[in-house]
This record gives C-alpha cells, sequence and structure tokens, in this order.
C-alpha cells in the first residue's frame, strides 16, 4: 500500500458541498513534478450569489496554474466550485478567495483566476488575481474569453 493520499471523490456519487468552507479538496502527487508546465480549468456556467440581493450571479471562471508537489484532483474541484451556488458573496471576493484557497494548500509555482462575471445591473465586473510572476519559461496562453460586448 502507497502512502499516498487517495482521492475522496473519485468513483463515488457524492452530494456537493453545503458551503465552500465544507468544501474538501483534494490533492494528488504531481505526475511531472520537476516539469515547468501550466494546467488550465474552465468553469463557463459558475454560478454564486449577490450578498445584498440573494439573487445569481454567473461567471466564466478560467484558472491557470504551474504545478509544484500536487495538482488538484478535478472532481473535488468541481464539488468546490458548486458549493458557490448557495454561498452570497460579491464577484471579488468570491474570485479571489477562489485562487488563494488554491495557492494556499496545493502550493503551486504560480496561479491566477480570471473571473469574467456576467453583468447585473448594467454593468459586467471582471476580476484577476495571481499569485505574482509566472516562472520564465511557462508558456501562458491568453485565458480566451472575450470582454462583454451586451447583445450588438
Amino acid at each position: 500500500m502507497s502512502d499516498t493520499p487517495q482521492p475522496q471523490f473519485l468513483g463515488q456519487q457524492t452530494p456537493l458541498p453545503a458551503s465552500p468552507n465544507e468544501a474538501v479538496l483534494d490533492y494528488v502527487p504531481n505526475p511531472r513534478e520537476g516539469t515547468l508546465y501550466l494546467v488550465r480549468f474552465a468553469a463557463p456556467e459558475f454560478t454564486s450569489l449577490c450578498p445584498v440581493t440573494g439573487q445569481p450571479d454567473f461567471a466564466h471562471l478560467v484558472i491557470d496554474y504551474a504545478p509544484g508537489e500536487t495538482i488538484v484532483e478535478s472532481k473535488s474541484l468541481k464539488l468546490f466550485l458548486g458549493s458557490f451556488r448557495n454561498h452570497a458573496g460579491f464577484h471579488e471576493d468570491v474570485t479571489v478567495g477562489i485562487g488563494q484557497r488554491l495557492a494556499q494548500e496545493m502550493q503551486p509555482r504560480w496561479l491566477r483566476i480570471g473571473g469574467y462575471w456576467y453583468p447585473r445591473g448594467g454593468i459586467p465586473i471582471d476580476v484577476f488575481w495571481q499569485t505574482g510572476a509566472p516562472p520564465e519559461g511557462l508558456w501562458v496562453p491568453e485565458q480566451g474569453v472575450a470582454p462583454y460586448r451586451g447583445r450588438g
């Protein structure tokens, strides 16, 4: 038996956590430790709640990171992101909070998150956060999410 912790959620029927604080993120050993590469997760249908009105807010999140010793297991990330459906938070707090939690727990070489929020009240809000400058030599493609242009 290996001493490496096994992911808790893979192959299991797992309900969404009640809140982001209750969500558990699984990390597994980086299969290419020592290699500089980028991992991208896109969540084009992310949802949270407005802390003032309780109305749903929708965003397209893009999370890019250069792994260190571990990578985040994708099902646990999906459950973590889904736990925001009933969480009230301003766009800035939600976006930066997701990035900071991943950075603190996973300790990647580099991480950035882009939160492209759909407008409510006529104003789209885009929020960006990163741990610092990307490592030299890391290929960092554009996130590929067009700025909001309305229907025109």
